[in-house]
Formats: C-alpha cells, structure tokens, sequence
C-alpha cells in the first residue's frame, strides 16, 4: 500500500525525466575520459583524482536524484523503487516515489550529524590562505627515486629541488587526510600535526582539500541531496584540483596544463587569488549542505 505524503513538491514525468536526462548528459561528458582509461593502465592526476582518491563510481554520480522532499510522477518511476531509501506515496496528483526520510535516518542519522559538524565548524572560521599547495610537495619530500606518487611525471625542478622549496617554507596544512601523505620528515615540519579526532577543531575554508571535499559530503547525502548541488561540488572540486596539481612540483605541461610557481613570490600570489574566489564558491556550497542537513534533521 502507497504511503501517503503531505505538501511535498511533485514534479510531473515529462518534467523530471527532461532533468534527468540532462544530469546523465552532463556526467557522461565529464567522465567520458575516465571511463575510456579505466582497465588501460593510464592515469591522468587530475580528471581521475576525483574517482580514485573519492569512493562513488561515474555510475553512480550519473544517477539523478531530486532530493528529499519530492515526488516524481508518471509510469517511469518504478525502477527506483529497487533504490535504497525509496518509498511509493499516495500525493492528490496520482501515486510516485520519494525519498523515505525515516528509512535514511535510520541508516545514516549519525554520518548526517557529523557532516553537519563539521561543514559548520569550517565555515566559521576564517579562511588561511598562506600554504600555498605545498601539500603536494610534503608528499614527495626526500623521497628515493620511483616512490613518488605520480611517477608517470617528472617533477619540475627535480628531487633535490623539490626538497630545497619545501625546507624553505613553513608547512601550514590543517587538513589531515592531505597530511596523511606526507613523508615522514615533511611531517616534522608541519606547523600543526592534524588527525582524524581533531578535523573537525582544525579544517577551514581556505583549504583547497576541504572545498575538494565537499563533493564527498554532497554524495555521502544523497539521495537525499539533490544531483543538482552534487554536481555543483563536483565540477568545483575538478577546478581545484587542476589548481592543486599546476601547483605540484609535477610537470604536467604535456596534458596542457601551465604550472602555478609557488616557489617564486608572482606564484604565489596567484595561488592565493585562486585559492581566495574558490574559497567563496565553497563557502556558498558549503552553506547549501548545511540546509540539506539542517532539514533532514529537523
């Protein structure tokens, strides 16, 4: 027997499945590299970071989903009744599928609680924009040749150089799952030594890994967040992550992408205006979440 539902927003079939279309468009466009490299053995280490680091599959990214809150009409609905968290509703307009709330919270009420905390915590704080990228440099710090981590390219001032940047600025990272790769003697050097007890008291919106992030938080909501803001994340944290990578010690220049050269003081002052307009782009996504589960808790 349908549950019945008062005052969601129902949207009629021609309607939703338009939108849907037009989400698997786009996700098949921006995965469309990915999926062709997957089982090749190549890698790029910017357009793949975002499936390999993060756990949710282009498939899954391509599966559209309104939010919590609405009900979809007409006879296609009936696939995502085999969806986790999906309930058949009774509305006056005729019968549909929407988010089972409950059923959501029930499984995920702690991991909505959590998230909230911590997308609160960070957009409270003001944002530090003194590290500069060298997050990435920290993860090859004095490391033996053939351990670094993208050994497809070579770094752009070498080894010896790469070290010498790093010893000669302070490490600021706040964001423990970029410090977790650090080589042990980057960590030394490290002003704060970030765990995963003390993310929440520590992580700030200028962090280009907490904006990456919020493409994480955006898809550990769903289905109860709308595909529309997870994809708002997700081609932010493509952004950023081109911006974390031109600003590696990698040299990237035959996938066409120009370095950002922290090392010198014109580096870095681009860094930090990129790094100051994504700051406010994740601050008005982050606020977005907040409502997704600020409603879903109230």
């Amino acid at each position: 027997m349908p549950t019945t539902v008062h005052k969601p927003r129902v949207v009629a079939d021609a309607t939703w499945r338009a939108e849907q279309a037009r989400h698997e468009s786009l996700v098949d466009t921006l995965t469309h590299g990915h999926r062709e490299r997957a089982g090749t053995g190549r890698r790029h280490p910017v357009e793949d970071f975002l499936f390999t680091y993060y756990s949710h599959r282009p498939a899954l990214l391509r599966r559209w989903h309104p939010g919590a809150g609405v009900v979809l009409l007409g006879p296609s609905f009936g696939e995502r009744l085999g969806w986790r968290w999906h309930v058949e509703v009774t509305v006056p307009q005729g019968v549909g599928v929407t988010v089972n709330v409950p059923a959501f919270l029930a499984d995920r009420g702690d991991a909505v609680r959590r998230i909230l905390d911590l997308l609160q915590a960070t957009a409270s704080r003001p944002a530090q924009l003194g590290c500069f990228g060298l997050h990435e440099w920290a993860m090859v710090h004095r490391l033996d040749p053939g351990q670094q981590r993208h050994e497809s390219w070579p770094l752009r001032l070498g080894q010896d150089g790469t070290n010498a940047v790093v010893e000669a600025n302070p490490l600021r990272c706040s964001h423990f799952d970029a410090f977790r790769f650090f080589t042990p003697g980057a960590r030394r050097l490290n002003v704060l030594q970030p765990t995963r007890e003390t993310q929440v008291q520590l992580e700030q919106p200028g962090c280009l890994h907490a904006t990456m992030d919020l493409y994480k938080w955006a898809y550990k909501l769903g289905p109860a967040a709308p595909s529309a803001l997870l994809m708002q994340c997700f081609m932010l944290a493509r952004e950023v992550r081109e911006l974390d990578m031109r600003a590696s010690p990698y040299d990237l220049a035959d996938l066409g992408y120009s370095p950002v050269l922290i090392e010198t003081a014109d580096g870095r002052a681009q860094y930090a205006a990129m790094q100051r307009d994504f700051t406010a782009r994740g601050q008005s996504l982050r606020a977005k979440l907040v409502d997704v589960c600020e409603h879903l808790l109230t």
